[in-house]
């Protein structure tokens, strides 16, 4: 029996460009060769820098083109969160939770954050940074509402909270329209901005970014330069060659379809399958949903799941509670998602074999 992941939060197969990435190498390689293959600019690839920089409205100095966005983090953390006091969501990204040694947390709700239990934090205490993810939040699939996202963001210019926003599944929407950034609202102020290609062209390339203060550009220089001489700048040019060609919009309209047929099924499947036993976020774009199983221990159901062909990630790994789990629809197919939740159910509400 072939094991169903709802684990994975990766892009399935189908969504990747891949012949239009295979020319975009070619070219960019014979185009762009030495400056492609050499090493280069400890803050990435001049053009794709400024690419971005045209898109969010900065000078290009302000971005730092990453391994990922999550490597920015690191970068901005070392860089910014020493003294300071560190707040996450919770549930939040587990890979944060893992490397932070100490962080205060602040529940989700059907809005997003939960900003007036923010700002009660922030009274009276040390200057703070906060790490969220506002839209299509990984693990829950939640939006900070746009109430909360101009309080988050008046919060952030009152000089006592930084804001590192961690945007990679904004643009992934099925539905609505697009809310602006905490970053927009704030004018980029005390809001460092966050993203990624890996979510809208292909995690392989590993090309993240990160739009920082002006001025804290050359303090990162010095922390990048020592972690590595030069970042994948072939992978850089490769994406500059693909959005110049624009093949962006293009790509993500698809990638957009393929995700919101999976999501459909799997908000169809749980409906179908366990309607009164559990219940779920409804999330208008991302990867994720959040699964709250009523009278069920996450953890000991992963073992009879796995058992049983069907895998997912327990909440507690993203701090939530014992009944919770994150459901990734973005890599199984639609008709996997329907076989994964059926299997799923079966176990929910059955005893553990002794």
């Amino acid at each position: 029996m072939e094991t169903i992941s709802f684990a994975r939060g990766v892009p399935a197969p189908e969504c990747l460009p891949v012949e239009e990435l295979a020319d975009c190498a070619r070219v960019a390689i014979e185009r762009d060769g030495a400056a492609a293959l050499l090493y280069g600019h400890t803050l990435g690839y001049a053009p794709l820098r400024e690419w971005i920089a045209d898109r969010h409205g900065v000078d290009s100095s302000r971005v730092v083109v990453t391994n990922g966005s999550l490597q920015a983090f690191h970068f901005v953390l070392a860089t910014l969160g020493e003294g300071r006091r560190i707040v996450v969501e919770r549930p939040t990204y587990d890979r944060p939770r893992k490397f932070l040694s100490e962080f205060d947390q602040v529940p989700v709700d059907d809005e997003g954050l939960g900003v007036a239990e923010l700002e009660r934090l922030l009274t009276g205490e040390a200057p703070t940074f906060l790490y969220t993810i506002p839209t299509f939040q990984n693990p829950s699939g939640l939006t900070l509402s746009a109430e909360r996202r101009g309080r988050l963001a008046d919060l952030a210019t009152g000089d006592r909270l930084l804001v590192f926003e961690d945007d990679p599944y904004g643009l992934v929407r099925f539905d609505g329209e697009p809310l602006p950034t905490v970053f927009e609202l704030a004018d980029g102020r005390n809001v460092v901005y966050s993203s990624s290609f890996s979510k809208t062209i292909a995690p392989g390339l590993r090309v993240g970014y990160v739009v920082v203060p002006e001025g804290l550009a050359p303090e990162l220089e010095e922390l990048v330069a020592s972690t590595y001489i030069t970042p994948a700048l072939v992978s850089q040019a490769i994406v500059l060659e693909f959005l110049h060609r624009g093949l962006f919009d293009a790509n993500l309209e698809r990638v957009r379809d393929l995700l919101r047929a999976r999501r459909d099924a799997m908000l169809d499947a749980l409906e179908s399958e366990l309607d009164g036993r559990a219940s779920w976020s409804h999330p208008a774009g991302g990867y994720f949903l959040w699964l709250e199983l009523s009278g069920t221990v996450a953890t000991e159901l992963l073992g009879r799941a796995t058992a049983a062909g069907v895998t997912f990630v327990p909440g507690v790994d993203f701090g939530g509670g014992p009944g919770s789990a994150r459901l990734a629809f973005s890599f199984a197919s639609p008709a996997e998602i329907e076989e994964g939740v059926g299997r799923l159910a079966a176990l929910v509400g059955t005893p553990a074999a002794v």
